[in-house]
């Protein structure tokens, strides 16, 4: 009889092991590469969303968002090159991003995705609906705009001194641009110390001369012409820290503004703005960027 017992429990322990190796293997996304980016796929029903990771960044900045997003959407996370450990190439990294998404949502045959961008990440999404409209149902950027904040001024022929100055700076040894991520990570990425050193270490993996031609290429661009081609919906999510704008004289509802008037000529625009976030809002406050991209979901939904 204890024999008996004691082999309804080994079998009972089989099956429930059989059963979390099926979840993990449900959960596991199915990986491939398009062009220059890495994709992941994750979930298999509703509407689809590609997630565009920004400078130095790779799929686990929107870990949380995957979370709760896969449940209901086909979601699409992409990795640039050069970026969270995959190898760099040459050129324009910025144009062979943009070309690669074409080509994604293209022979993938996605229908109308949204565009779900960070910081570099959402400026490309711009970029790429200012071009491409018809391919998608709209744009949320979690702070990435057309044009880099406060050089909105600038004359096109300083801009190119001002790419050199950045690609310089970001062009540094390895060990140095771990401290540099760390600096950035503690005063500009995210709120707190703990969060700061672990995104620093995963922002560590990316190549250094690859995020600093990306970034110069971000710093020579304004897109603000193009904006007024766009035809979809686009909402911009602008994160906000009142103890980092308070030297500065910038409250809240003036750094929206700000943020709206960067995006002038988007003809359907809504700026959100995310309190007690810094520029990693998804990781401050993931459950205030879910609900938006929710919001903004059900808003582009095909009826």
């Amino acid at each position: 009889m204890i024999g008996m017992k004691r082999a309804a429990r080994l079998l009972a322990g089989a099956w429930m092991s059989v059963a979390c190796v099926a979840a993990v293997a449900a959960d596991a996304p199915v990986v491939f590469d398009v062009g220059t980016m890495h994709v992941e796929r994750h979930g298999d029903r509703g509407s689809t969303v590609i997630l565009i990771p920004g400078l130095a960044s790779g799929s686990w900045v929107w870990k949380d968002v995957m979370a709760t997003l896969q449940t209901e959407h086909r979601v699409y996370a992409v990795t640039l090159a050069g970026f969270d450990g995959r190898p760099a190439v040459d050129g324009d990294g910025l144009a062979l991003a943009n070309q690669s998404l074409h080509e994604l949502i293209v022979s993938q045959r996605l229908d109308k995705p949204v565009l779900v961008g960070h910081s570099l990440g959402g400026t490309l999404a711009l970029m790429f609906a200012a071009a491409h409209s018809e391919l998608i149902a709209g744009v949320v950027a979690v702070d990435g705009l057309p044009v880099f904040p406060t050089t909105e001024g600038t004359p096109v022929a300083q801009r190119a001194v001002l790419a050199g100055r950045i690609r310089a700076q970001l062009n540094v040894s390895r060990p140095e641009f771990e401290v540099q991520q760390l600096q950035y990570m503690r005063h500009i990425g995210v709120i707190g110390e703990e969060k700061a050193v672990a995104l620093a270490r995963l922002a560590a993996r990316s190549d250094p001369a690859a995020t600093a031609d990306y970034a110069a290429r971000f710093m020579a661009l304004d897109l603000r012409p193009q904006m007024r081609s766009i035809r979809v919906p686009v909402m911009e999510l602008s994160p906000y820290l009142a103890s980092d704008y308070a030297a500065i004289g910038i409250d809240e509802a003036g750094k929206t503004a700000y943020y709206r008037s960067l995006l002038a000529g988007v003809e359907k625009l809504e700026v959100v703005s995310i309190p007690q976030a810094r520029h990693f809002a998804m990781i401050d406050q993931p459950r205030a960027i879910t609900q938006a991209l929710a919001s903004f979901l059900s808003s582009t939904a095909a009826p």
